[in-house]
């Protein structure tokens, strides 16, 4: 089946504290957008990338694709103010003949193949989708405001992580026809069209890097 992946990469980073977008800080000796380039690029599991660059930067993402030898990229698009406009604008690149759909965040730059197969293969399961995900070692509480209404039985909750996998034309339906303002990832739109998704183990190292501390703490893996 032709997988393709599309590489959500237009975050502004403003926790970061920097004068450019996240994808293009350092994270060890290369920009972050590099990292997930690479891996998605040298996967057996991935036929061709789409990469949602942050506005302006387009050129440098293709020339840093370039750069690494990247040959699985497609196309760069213009991201959009979200997470999910940026998908479907990524997805207006995928070709009709695609059978999934890989989407995945460069925020999360430490994906390898055990995590891609492992959601592809619920695919040939039979799903309509699959997300890796952590049990959650924490309590986690509701609240309102400052006040606890309620403690959440931990043992039903994960954390949900990229990259997540889809049947290519549920995911079109879903981006096409859900509400992408309330949309928390790509799970929650097919979920709401009716779309039947799958839990695999997730992976530790997936952490999304959303400030400077996360940087420092994960430069050394690479």
């Amino acid at each position: 089946m032709s997988v393709w992946a599309v590489l959500a990469a237009a975050g502004s980073g403003e926790r970061l504290g920097t004068d450019r977008p996240k994808a293009f800080v350092r994270l060890g000796e290369q920009p972050l957008l590099a990292e997930s380039l690479e891996r998605l690029d040298a996967s057996d599991w991935v036929d061709a990338i789409v990469v949602a660059a942050p506005p302006g930067w387009e050129e440098p993402s293709i020339l840093l694709a370039e750069e690494l030898g990247c040959s699985k990229v497609s196309s760069c698009v213009t991201g959009g103010q979200t997470r999910a406009e940026s998908v479907k604008r990524a997805l207006a690149e995928v070709p009709d003949d695609a059978a999934v759909v890989l989407v995945h965040d460069a925020a999360r730059p430490y994906v390898d193949d055990a995590v891609i197969e492992r959601v592809l293969t619920a695919l040939n399961e039979g799903w309509d989708g699959a997300v890796p995900a952590l049990s959650l070692s924490d309590t986690v509480k509701r609240v309102d405001g400052d006040r606890v209404v309620e403690t959440l039985t931990r043992a039903e909750l994960r954390a949900v992580q990229t990259p997540q996998a889809f049947v290519a034309h549920v995911l079109r339906d879903a981006y096409e026809n859900g509400d992408l303002a309330t949309a928390t990832d790509c799970a929650s739109l097919v979920e709401a069209r009716g779309g039947r998704v799958k839990i695999v183990p997730g992976d530790y190292r997936l952490v999304k890097i959303t400030d400077a501390a996360d940087l420092e703490r994960m430069a050394p893996l690479t």
